[in-house]
């Protein structure tokens, strides 16, 4: 494998002055240009991405935090992330934090020891303290750090009135939501908030059936479904997650009540799972490919030091389906 002294001594020049080419720094005069390009070809040389990065400073590699890659949402904004960013030129290193210790303190060392450019975090760790302090860029997806960390989600309290429009079409008179440890700081809980407050507005009774903190798998979906179903037997309306939904369709069947006849559903991330299967699922559609190219576009923005007037949220909308 050429090497970057090879094409220097078939050009006749000296190394540097192939690096000045190849970085497309510094003066150059033509006919040298010329001669560098032309050894370049000959010896078929690829120039070292590592070396180049490391005299750039950069690694044009952006990190991904999410607490997991087989839920459906993490699953479907990672991809869209990847190839957001890839668009930009950029890498993903993609850190998922179930069952594992230190993972964010490893990517944000990284990011301080500068082989990664950035970082988007999506995590649900309930100590964001490791993030205090970090001058590197980092921006939030739907999650609170700190003041300095600005966000990129969905406009929640539109999703909340979406949910609330839904149900309140098909005379629900008792709304459970299913949602995750409220000790996740995230601009989602709006949704929450809004659609208790347009339930409690018509006199519909809701409440709220928590999960565990970082429970993400389908078995604990169907625990907790089958839990929700003993706690509130009259209830007539559900909302929750994408595969929450599916959980208590699941648990639902094996209580005998009908979707939708006298039980309704509403799926709240709208991922390709509520599209497949012989009853689609009526969900309000994060629109998770535009924020996953807001974000991308924001922290490239960051790391190359240019303000930008993009927005930082985007609209929900309603999915048809048959389950409400």
């Amino acid at each position: 494998m050429a090497r970057i002294k090879d094409v220097a001594k078939e050009a006749g020049v000296a190394p540097s002055t192939v690096s000045l080419v190849l970085n497309h720094k510094g003066y150059v005069s033509e006919a040298t240009r010329e001669k560098v390009e032309a050894a370049v070809k000959k010896l078929n040389y690829v120039p070292s991405e590592v070396a180049r990065n490391l005299s750039l400073s950069r690694t044009n590699t952006i990190g991904v935090i999410v607490p997991s890659v087989s839920h459906p949402f993490f699953a479907e904004l990672t991809e869209e992330l990847e190839e957001a960013l890839f668009a930009l030129g950029y890498k993903t290193m993609i850190c998922s934090t179930r069952r594992k210790e230190n993972a964010e303190q490893t990517f944000i060392d990284m990011l301080k020891r500068k082989t990664m450019d950035g970082i988007i975090m999506g995590a649900h760790s309930l100590d964001v303290s490791i993030y205090q302090g970090v001058r590197q860029p980092i921006i939030a997806f739907d999650r609170y750090i700190n003041d300095a960390i600005p966000i990129v989600h969905c406009d929640h309290e539109a999703g909340g009135h979406l949910a609330a429009s839904a149900f309140l079409r098909h005379d629900c008179h008792h709304i459970v939501e299913m949602v995750g440890d409220q000790a996740v700081k995230s601009p989602a809980n709006r949704h929450h908030e809004v659609l208790a407050e347009d339930m409690r507005e018509q006199g519909i009774p809701y409440d709220i059936f928590e999960m565990k903190w970082n429970a993400f798998g389908y078995r604990d979906f169907l625990e907790a479904a089958r839990v929700l179903f003993e706690c509130y037997p009259d209830v007539d309306g559900i909302i929750g997650s994408d595969v929450a939904i599916a959980a208590c369709q699941y648990a639902a069947a094996e209580k005998g009540r009908k979707v939708p006849d006298d039980l309704r559903m509403l799926a709240y991330d709208g991922t390709g799972i509520t599209r497949i299967g012989v009853q689609p699922v009526t969900a309000v559609r994060q629109p998770i490919a535009e924020l996953a190219r807001l974000a991308a576009r924001k922290i490239v923005n960051r790391v190359n030091g240019v303000r930008d007037g993009l927005p930082w949220t985007a609209k929900p909308v309603l999915l048809e389906g048959e389950t409400c």
